[in-house]
């Protein structure tokens, strides 16, 4: 089974907040996960994430999707 980092959304109408998590590719978007990998809130422009378990993660096959992997560019996740 394909392993993807993805969001899960959160947060009330028009103010969202998402978990950055380790899911199978077939569960759906707020479905059950593997594992929680930090956490994003746009309207703050914040990025918290665990960069070991992303390394863990991504060491072990998982894909990180476009909008996952925009984030850990713009916010350097990766390069730590």
């Amino acid at each position: 089974m394909a392993v993807k980092l993805r969001l899960q959304r959160f947060g009330a109408h028009k103010t969202p907040y998402y978990r950055i998590v380790a899911s199978e590719s077939n569960r759906s978007r707020d479905g059950k996960f593997l594992d929680i990998l930090g956490t994003y809130e746009p309207l703050l422009g914040k990025v918290s994430v665990d960069a070991e378990k992303v390394q863990k993660w991504i060491g072990n096959g998982a894909q990180p999707t476009d909008t996952v992997k925009s984030l850990f560019k713009k916010y350097s996740v990766l390069s730590k």
